[in-house]
């Protein structure tokens, strides 16, 4: 299937292009509200905008799609937000950054937004919509943050198989906590300083996948880290959780060994 067009490069072609979507996204929510989804059709949904069916067409590619009308400008500002990051910010925290564009376009419109997440509840067809879109920034982020992997802050025992597997692990971990945050504020009815406890969230995603998305991070809550290793005469005792990754065990070892031998 092919991919809905490229916003324009002329900003007022650009600006009108993006105000009738957003009319027919209108259009299409007051028809869905009154008429219900599946009764209403295409036809309608142009109508009562003031267009042709065929100007509905060259917009969207169906009547689901519709209700998500700001998705692809929303990306393209994301990805301005990556490709602009200065050099010394973390890549986790661009990435932060990057969602925040998805947060603001829902912002934007409390009362829309509410009313779109009701529906999507309801219409499965509208559900997968938004699990597409959702996905469109997973992988966005992810090969963002495969780009700026940190080999060296992993240590040992961390491959080129697992660089695709952390990074894809810690972008998904961004966009999780994004929307967690974003269902609690629409299920509260649009109510509330969302951007601090966007904030909030991340900085939990932040020190869990700080330093190497995670590799040698200490667990939370007064527990001790994740792999000890003392030494009892000339033996090497090593205590782990059972989920701690085997980097981290390694790292403990080595650790013991060296100053063993200094």
């Amino acid at each position: 299937m092919p991919e809905p067009a490229k916003p324009s490069r002329t900003p007022a072609a650009s600006s009108q292009r993006l105000k009738l979507r957003r009319e027919l996204a209108a259009a299409a929510m007051e028809l869905f509200a009154t008429k219900g989804y599946e009764a209403t059709t295409v036809d309608e949904i142009a109508a009562r905008a003031g267009v042709a069916r065929r100007t509905f067409f060259r917009h969207f590619r169906s009547k689901e799609e519709a209700i998500f009308p700001d998705h692809d400008e929303t990306l393209v500002r994301a990805q301005a937000v990556l490709e602009a990051a200065p050099a010394h910010e973390h890549p986790l925290d661009t990435v932060c950054r990057g969602i925040k564009e998805v947060m603001k376009m829902y912002a934007a419109s409390p009362k829309g937004s509410v009313e779109r997440y009701k529906l999507t509840r309801e219409v499965p067809a509208l559900r997968e919509r938004e699990i597409a879109s959702v996905a469109r920034y997973e992988r966005l982020f992810t090969r963002y943050l495969l780009g700026h992997f940190d080999e060296a802050a992993h240590g040992d025992g961390v491959s080129d198989y697992d660089e695709p597997l952390l990074a894809e692990v810690a972008a998904s971990a961004v966009v999780t906590a994004h929307n967690h945050v974003l269902r609690r504020w629409l299920r509260g009815g649009g109510a509330g300083d969302v951007e601090a406890q966007l904030d909030h969230a991340f900085a939990i995603v932040r020190r869990t996948f700080g330093t190497g998305f995670g590799a040698n991070r200490a667990v939370s809550g007064g527990r001790s880290n994740a792999a000890e290793t003392a030494r009892q005469g000339e033996v090497l005792v090593t205590v782990a959780r059972t989920d701690a990754p085997l980097a981290e065990i390694m790292n403990s070892i080595e650790d013991a060994l060296r100053k063993h031998d200094a």
